[in-house]
């Protein structure tokens, strides 16, 4: 934030977004909320906000944030409480409205809606965990209404990541709700700058081309919105890194999960999206529409802690899945008298050894041992360390547990469940810093739309793979860009190319049996996958139903976040034409 704000005069901005909420501080805060131990803001805000403050009030820059998490009054004093120590006249407005237990709790027991999770299809009355916190996401306006009023700096709770940048966009041009082609434009932008560095290098499979630029201080993106709702992207000046079609191209197929993208204020159809190369790391966004916001909006439900604990060993060389299995047989004998109370236990080997490796830590991989149970005390460390360390002296050739064993202990995680709630169940308000409240009213017109995105199993463009010309084995990769991710215990994961023949030969390739049948291989778990391509982007596509084992909250394996099953897949071996080789590889 000091480096955007201070560099003002030579690289001027008119608001600072920032969005500090994800999945895993939604579950740790709302955690940290009830228990009352701790206050449940996210705490990196402030660290960044201080330093920036002379800044943001000489330039009169605008702050909308939703680091809010669980304590979002509480952030809100402690900032104006840093505004007033600075001696700085600065306005700080919060939005209220997001909790959301109360209603659902009610409405649960009215039966008015089964509260489906939209991940799994499951119900909430079926799920086997008790809620203690819920969180609603909303749209912008209620930030645009703060900044209408006078507000300098807006803090939030759970806004949906791309609402501090509608809202700014809506209250800088006094946009209308029925502008909905501006706001979905803004809406995208939202979700091209949300992630910080991802759109300007950061997760981004063309790395190695941002070495020359510098990796060690790759920059932030800068979002021009107009009133037509045209955007182009940017980053700030002097900084590394690059924005490009193909870094905003891996930012945008992260984020969505089909061609409809549903905000609380506006739903973006995405279609006919592209980017267009402007000039030197600016680039606009083209193709987009809005169409009218749904009448719901995403909730997601924390439950009451479990525990979980994990323990290491390390395998070394030859035979290593007959080593596991020694292993994991002493093990299991060990904790067979606890085992009835674990809620779940795998054993998982991690990495492999290459042929004739050059050193010992090449032909070294991680054995993992995970368990979770309801309480503390039945992951004690009588009960899952120490069976798991005994067999040490009775095991594999050259076994060696991992001699830091504070994973071992239990600790608490939280289960997550996604749903929908309707708009008109939340009571989102402004809280000026004059003490006055204004209520943001939900949107009148709205559209019901279908529980699934469009899917398409095959391309509508079909050719055969061999009118592509001669083969070779080759990784995915070596032509193919990736971008993977969490949404809930969704995973969306999205290839794109660099050239029209290139995305022929993909669309034919990455059919929905490929994906399952082959690509993921052991992976695939049977879940629904729900393919799409974007030709604009030279894209195709694909949403993972419940393929990530309950979300980052509780995951038991390490991709928490989704984003490496991208990676995954582009290490797999396919027929590459030869021609599209002799271009060179990403």
């Amino acid at each position: 934030m000091t480096s955007l704000a201070k560099n003002h005069e030579k690289d001027p901005i008119d608001v600072l977004v920032g969005d500090w909420m994800s999945e895993a501080n939604m579950t740790v805060r709302a955690g940290t909320k009830v228990n009352g131990q701790l206050d449940a803001y996210e705490p990196t805000f402030l660290e960044a906000l201080e330093p920036a403050l002379p800044y943001i009030y000489k330039y009169r820059i605008k702050v909308a944030v939703n680091a809010g998490a669980a304590d979002t009054q509480k952030l809100h004093t402690a900032v104006k409480k840093m505004v007033q120590a600075l001696g700085l006249d600065l306005s700080v407005a919060w939005i209220s409205g997001d909790e959301v237990l109360p209603q659902l709790v009610d409405a649960q027991r009215r039966g008015e809606s089964p509260f489906e999770d939209i991940c799994t299809e499951e119900n909430l009355e079926d799920w086997q965990f008790e809620p203690m916190y819920a969180q609603a996401y909303l749209g912008g306006l209620g930030i645009a209404k703060a900044f209408e009023m006078g507000a300098d700096i807006v803090v939030c709770g759970r806004v949906s990541d791309a609402s501090p940048v509608i809202g700014a966009a809506y209250w800088w041009h006094k946009w209308q709700r029925s502008d909905l082609d501006q706001l979905a434009n803004a809406f995208v932008a939202g979700h091209l700058s949300e992630c910080s560095s991802y759109s300007v290098g950061g997760n981004y499979t063309g790395f190695k081309d941002l070495e020359p630029l510098g990796w060690e201080k790759i920059g932030y993106p800068i979002v021009e919105i107009a009133h037509s709702g045209h955007v182009v992207v940017t980053k700030n000046k002097g900084s590394g890194g690059l924005v490009s079609v193909n870094t905003l191209t891996s930012q945008f197929l992260y984020e969505i999960q089909g061609p409809w993208y549903f905000n609380s204020d506006v739903t973006a159809i995405l279609d006919d999206i592209s980017f267009e190369h402007v000039s030197a790391d600016r680039v606009a966004l083209r193709g987009v529409r809005g169409a009218l916001p749904p009448p719901t909006t995403k909730v997601g439900i924390t439950a009451k802690p479990i525990y979980q604990a994990e323990m290491h060993w390390f395998m070394t060389g030859l035979d290593i899945s007959a080593k596991g299995r020694m292993v994991e047989t002493q093990i299991r004998t060990l904790l067979a008298p606890y085992i009835s109370k674990f809620t779940h236990l795998s054993f998982q080997i991690i990495g492999s050894v290459p042929e004739n490796p050059s050193n010992q830590n090449a032909a070294t991989v991680d054995f993992r041992v995970i368990a979770q149970a309801r309480k503390a005390e039945d992951l004690a460390p009588a009960k899952f360390a120490r069976p798991c360390l005994d067999p040490i002296m009775c095991a594999y050739p050259g076994a060696t547990p991992h001699l830091d064993l504070r994973q071992a202990f239990p600790k608490e995680i939280f289960e997550y469940y996604v749903t929908l709630i309707p708009q008109s169940a939340i009571h989102h308000r402004v809280h000026l810093g004059s003490g006055e409240t204004i209520d943001v009213t939900p949107p009148l017109k709205t559209k019901v739309y279908s529980k699934n995105q469009p899917t398409h199993n095959d391309t509508t463009s079909a050719m055969g793979l061999e009118t592509f010309g001669a083969t070779v084995a080759a990784p995915l990769g070596t032509i193919v860009h990736a971008r993977s991710g969490d949404k809930g215990s969704d995973c969306n994961v999205g290839f794109w190319v660099r050239y029209p023949d290139e995305y022929a030969w993909l669309q034919n390739l990455l059919s929905t049996s490929f994906m399952q049948d082959y690509l993921l291989g052991e992976e695939y778990k049977g879940g629904r996958v729900e393919r799409f391509e974007f030709k604009g982007l030279k894209a195709v596509h694909f949403l993972l139903k419940d393929h990530l084992d309950r979300g980052v909250s509780c995951t038991s394996s390490v991709d928490f976040l989704g984003k490496n099953c991208a990676e995954f897949l582009r290490c797999r071996t396919v027929d590459v034409p030869l021609r599209f080789l002799a271009r060179g590889r990403i």
